[in-house]
């Protein structure tokens, strides 16, 4: 009787402790979205995912970055200008503190001019994206390709 009583107690235990555990507020989280791909579908799915994680982490407990770099750059080229939803999404993460980095080698390489980007300034142009993936790596944010 001891016995089954004890391996209740403790089965009942161990479920409340993971609801409990379910239930705990995340902590601080630093994040890069890697984007370097064209499909304007996929890039919007990869914001609302960003959207998502900020709403499930609350403000001011995040720090995330979207490093955009070979065909990534088409999200501020022709995705934001071509779809006012892409754009509204952009505009909504970039008020929440969301950074859009550029890599400055697909710039230079696709002869881009920061004007043909959406709401883009120098102060979003890295030197390399993949380097800036690594930088930020070893910075602690965690990797994530939607």
């Amino acid at each position: 009787m001891k016995k089954i009583l004890l391996t209740t107690i403790t089965a009942l235990s161990l479920m409340l402790s993971g609801l409990v555990a379910a239930n705990a507020p995340y902590a601080k989280q630093k994040v890069v979205y890697h984007v370097n791909y064209s499909d304007g579908k996929r890039a919007i799915g990869a914001m609302r995912n960003a959207q998502n994680h900020i709403n499930a982490l609350g403000k001011d407990n995040y720090e995330i970055q979207f490093v955009l770099h070979g065909n990534g750059i088409e999200l501020l080229r022709t995705v934001a200008t071509n779809n006012s939803d892409a754009a509204g999404r952009i505009d909504s993460l970039r008020s929440q503190g969301v950074e859009f980095k550029i890599c400055a080698n697909t710039l230079k390489g696709r002869k881009i001019a920061l004007d043909d980007l959406y709401f883009a300034d120098e102060s979003d142009v890295v030197p390399s994206g993949v380097a800036e993936i690594g930088k930020l790596q070893q910075d602690g944010f965690v990797y994530l390709r939607p």
